[in-house]
């Protein structure tokens, strides 16, 4: 089962003035959940650890999971409100973000929280990281905690996924990204978060360094000029699929659940098989993942693809 962990949210676009002030248009996100749902719809088992508010923004977002099939068990409810994210379109469809969420439930996630990962009633085989909640407290902490505990038996994914208007301090980030390469089997960034990170660090140059920490796959997206995907044997590109673009909210967390559900269906979903992919795998893992978030791109928000959108499956 793979365990997605981090913040859920509810984005709201501007749906336009009215008389009195200006229409919202609230849908379920957050990149965590957003992974979360993404692998359901690729049918993987996948179970979601998060924060999550009782509120009435909560409920919509723990309904939206659970009518996914994601596995809820170890979610952990409290009464701390649901963070809002305000999110703004340029002409090109990318989406600018500000975060409404001190003191929300997806930061408060305990410590305690832990025990019920130990009741999932699958064991888990990979474990997906990433965002806000690895920078904000508790939650970071607690989340930690958690990677320390499973990386030895689980595969550990990673996308760091910047936002500078929740977390503004970019040591902040580089330490969490530091201490997430002694520790990730696979980490995927963006070419925009790896600019902010480390200014002037090639793409190539970024993943020498993380396979010499430990990361088996690196994977840097690039918008519309494609990915490109390193092991310490082999490296792969692929150009960035024609789409009509919407808008590209989602497309970086359909392209992670995307990596994780094509190797899960290849038979390739742990850290000792990673090293294994030729130039030739990476490609078709690559090329997979484009297709998944071009879909994405092609519909308005997070509304990521299902499995019988893509091409037949891999062979184990």
């Amino acid at each position: 089962m793979h365990l997605v962990c981090g913040e859920a949210l509810m984005d709201v676009f501007g749906a336009g003035t009215t008389p009195t002030g200006m229409a919202l248009d609230a849908r379920v996100g957050g990149s965590p959940f957003n992974v979360a749902i993404g692998l359901a719809r690729l049918d993987q088992p996948v179970a979601y650890f998060g924060g999550l508010s009782t509120d009435f923004l909560g409920e919509r977002l723990h309904s939206a999971l659970k009518a996914e099939g994601v596995e809820l068990g170890a979610a952990h409810r409290s009464a701390a409100p649901t963070t809002l994210s305000l999110v703004g379109l340029d002409a090109k469809g990318v989406p600018s973000y500000a975060f409404y969420g001190e003191g929300c439930a997806d930061r408060l996630l305990p410590a305690t929280a832990l025990d019920a990962v130990a009741a999932l009633p699958l064991p888990v085989t990979a474990l997906h990281v990433g965002s806000f909640a690895l920078v904000v407290q508790p939650a970071g902490a607690t989340l930690r905690a958690l990677v320390e505990r499973l990386r030895g038996s689980a595969l550990v994914a990673y996308d760091p996924n910047l936002r500078l208007n929740v977390e503004p301090r970019l040591d902040v980030w580089r330490d969490s990204v530091d201490w997430m390469l002694a520790r990730a089997h696979l980490v995927k960034i963006s070419a925009e978060d790896l600019a902010l990170l480390r200014p002037g660090l090639s793409a190539a140059d970024f993943a020498a360094h993380s396979l010499s920490r430990g990361v088996r796959l690196v994977v840097v997206t690039d918008g519309g000029a494609g990915a490109s995907a390193w092991t310490a044997s082999a490296q792969a590109r692929v150009d960035a699929q024609p789409v009509t673009l919407v808008d590209t909210v989602g497309a970086g967390d359909t392209f992670q659940a995307a990596l994780l559900a094509s190797l899960a269906e290849q038979g390739r979903l742990s850290a000792d098989a990673l090293p294994s992919l030729d130039a030739a795998a990476l490609h078709a893992l690559l090329d997979f993942a484009n297709s998944a978030a071009a879909l994405t791109c092609s519909r308005r928000g997070a509304d990521l693809p299902r499995r019988s959108e893509l091409g037949p499956r891999a062979a184990a």
